[in-house]
């Protein structure tokens, strides 16, 4: 196929199906214990310069003990896809995490409004930017999880967003009608929340999934946190609610809470009084500052910080409060 036009922007990780296919042949898929910390997960699987991808929708069923991790241990230069990205975007924001981003909805909290730390970093000319659409980057996922190298879409075309991404427009061979191309994403690490798993990695989840599945299934290395473990025995029961199986997983840890302050469908709202307070901090940088040493910087762990922003009482309430609203929408 000729190419009609092409994007400038750049394409951040190696699209090359086959070179996946070699990498992912030989990843182990023995039923083992995946368990281990979120400290020791994020020292061995996430390296500096590595591509991520996060899943999740918005600040629902985002992996926050994974992120503040990440920002606590001075990960850099990470290429990040900011795929219907807001607390998550803000989070690696928050320690300079990233030099390269694939942006479709980055910066903005949803009707939360704009976090102005993520956005005088994007600003910054620290950060290599390549544009693309929530829809593109979720067909991206889907080419990788195919195993091939790209996939035809029919939107961006004769848009800004065109010009600034890495696809290609192209006139298919059969029926002379224009598509543009999208190259497969295979990342580093994936890093998902989920509801329920077994030690070996097998997980469900409730409520929207957006791209978990492609996510899970395309990455080179997998670190899951779940709400809490169950058995085995419990997941044969049930093998068809199963949605990433084990051979996917490399680390696996219980999080109770873990998306906080994010929502967990069916298990605790978000906070957004905390979420506020974020915003709110962002406008001044010694107040920033001052904020991220108390709640990344200066904790051990997801608990403590839980435990300095209203510990189990104030997840009672978020509990109660998501409750009352899967109760109205029932």
């Amino acid at each position: 196929m000729d190419v009609i036009e092409q994007g400038v922007g750049r394409i951040f990780t190696d699209p090359d199906a086959d070179k996946a296919r070699e990498f992912f042949r030989h990843k182990s898929r023995a039923l083992v214990s995946k368990l281990t910390t979120v400290k020791e997960a994020v020292e061995k699987y996430v390296k500096d310069g590595d591509y991520v991808s996060i899943g999740g929708f918005g600040v629902n069923r985002i992996p926050a003990a994974v992120l503040h991790e990440i920002v606590r241990q001075g990960k850099k230069n990470l290429g990040l896809a900011g795929h219907t990205a807001t607390h998550d975007f803000q989070i690696l924001a928050s320690g300079k995490c990233f030099s390269k981003v694939d942006a479709a909805y980055i910066i903005g909290l949803e009707a939360r409004g704009l976090s102005p730390n993520a956005r005088q970093y994007m600003e910054s000319g620290e950060v290599e930017v390549s544009e693309w659409t929530n829809y593109t980057l979720a067909v991206r996922y889907k080419a990788a999880c195919a195993g091939v190298s790209f996939h035809p879409i029919r939107n961006m075309m004769g848009t800004d967003t065109f010009k600034y991404s890495g696809a290609k427009k192209v006139k298919c061979p059969f029926t002379g009608t224009n598509y543009a191309l999208v190259p497969a994403l295979y990342s580093d690490v994936g890093l998902i929340h989920v509801h329920e798993a077994d030690m070996y990695g097998n997980c469900r989840t409730k409520g929207i999934l957006m791209s978990d599945y492609d996510i899970a299934r395309s990455s080179k290395k997998l670190i899951v946190t779940c709400e809490r473990l169950i058995t085995n025995d419990e997941i044969r029961r049930d093998p068809t609610s199963t949605f990433i199986p084990y051979w996917c997983v490399d680390a696996l840890v219980e999080v109770p809470y873990g998306c906080y302050p994010g929502n967990m469908y069916g298990e605790y709202f978000s906070d957004e009084d905390h979420l506020r307070e974020w915003l709110k901090v962002e406008k001044d940088p010694e107040e920033f500052k001052a904020f991220l040493d108390k709640n990344i910087y200066g904790v051990k762990d997801h608990f403590e910080y839980i435990e300095r922003n209203g510990g189990i009482a104030k997840m009672q309430r978020l509990r109660q409060k998501e409750w009352l609203f899967v109760g109205a929408r029932a």
